[in-house]
């Protein structure tokens, strides 16, 4: 008996002319996929340059120009990918907030004038409420996709926006690992009063009691707050920038590198894939680019060691992806690239599709 699912791949060219409106033109709806794409358009408590709420439109529009042949994963495609529609209310109050937290941003860098402190006292308090409802929602919605049989890739937005993906998977995994690529550490406590800051994300990764272990990469820009967390906190190892650099320089090679990254994971990761992680060439309008990062084939090798080692990616996310001024898809073009190939990498890991 003919399933729908293989209706629809039947009467598909995956050479032909791509068509918009839909993840990578590909036919699939939200019943066919086996992954969702979860689109959460946030950024209220962006602290640089604004746009990364734009993110995932950008990745949707420049997805198209996509090929989706992968010379080393047999019929990638089939495996059905489709992006859930753009939230109209997320984006709104996304919208709202931003300026409420950007006035507040701004008196901080002020310094904090006492006589409008009236003004700006209760706003922390706030936006915590809004971020909370964002959490809320993100939790839900990839909580009905979980029990629905989907895998989940989210793409924010912000580096805020993949707290409630992590908390529905805690509920059906005992423990796992987060693999964090990253320009940030994120481990500040409530960056600029915020609770849910989008430099606070893998601070508040670490209160989910499921959270086994923290392994980040590419970290550059830090405070020493942060350097003493990560020093003394047992679970967080952090492969920093410089250091990968001097390894390099020093003739290790890149693979002895992820050797000893993915030796550091547990059996079952969840990636988070902040792009500012990259080289800024690759991702030159995003919240806060760093200079350093790595190119787009060393962490995308990196994952498909992971795989290749026999470790299950749960879920992943992709954030901080920004469109440039104007008509410009440069970012959106290399955060669909990441977006296609982590989301056949975690088919592969779940056994939905196989190397060739």
């Amino acid at each position: 008996m003919t399933t729908k699912k293989q209706t629809v791949i039947d009467g598909f060219d995956p050479n032909g002319v791509a068509s918009e409106g839909s993840i990578f033109g590909l036919p699939f709806d939200e019943e066919t996929a086996s992954i969702v794409v979860l689109p959460v358009p946030w950024e209220v408590t962006v602290s640089y340059s604004p746009g990364t709420a734009e993110g995932p439109n950008a990745i949707l529009e420049a997805s198209s120009q996509v090929d989706l042949f992968q010379d080393d994963i047999t019929d990638a495609w089939t495996m059905g990918i489709y992006m859930l529609p753009i939230p109209e209310e997320v984006y709104s109050n996304n919208t709202k907030y931003r300026i409420l937290a950007g006035n507040y941003i701004d008196w901080l860098e002020r310094g904090s004038p006492e006589e409008e402190m009236e003004r700006f006292g209760a706003v922390p308090a706030l936006i915590d409420k809004a971020c909370e409802s964002m959490n809320q929602w993100v939790y839900q919605t990839a909580k009905d996709q979980l029990n629905a049989g989907k895998l989940l890739a989210l793409v924010g937005g912000d580096h805020s926006t993949p707290l409630g993906n992590i908390k529905a998977l805690s509920e059906r995994y005992a423990g796992f690992g987060v693999l964090q690529i990253d320009a940030h550490a994120d481990l500040r406590k409530d960056y600029e009063g915020f609770k849910y800051s989008h430099a606070s994300i893998s601070h508040n990764f670490l209160k989910i009691p499921q959270v086994e272990k923290l392994i980040q990469v590419g970290v550059r820009d830090y405070c020493e707050e942060e350097s003493d967390r990560i020093a003394d906190d047992q679970r967080i190892t952090t492969f920093f920038d410089h250091h990968i650099r001097e390894q390099l320089y020093e003739g290790i090679t890149w693979r002895t590198i992820c050797d000893q990254v993915i030796a550091s994971l547990p059996r079952e990761v969840y990636i988070s894939i902040d792009i500012d992680g990259f080289d800024p060439k690759l991702c030159p309008n995003t919240g806060t680019p760093v200079p350093g990062g790595m190119e787009l084939d060393q962490v995308l090798y990196l994952m498909k060691l992971i795989v290749k080692s026999g470790r299950k990616i749960i879920g992943f996310d992709l954030v901080e992806v920004a469109p440039g001024e104007g008509d410009s898809q440069w970012d959106g073009n290399v955060g669909a690239r990441v977006l296609y190939r982590m989301a056949n990498l975690m088919g592969v890991s779940q056994g939905k599709l196989w190397w060739k």
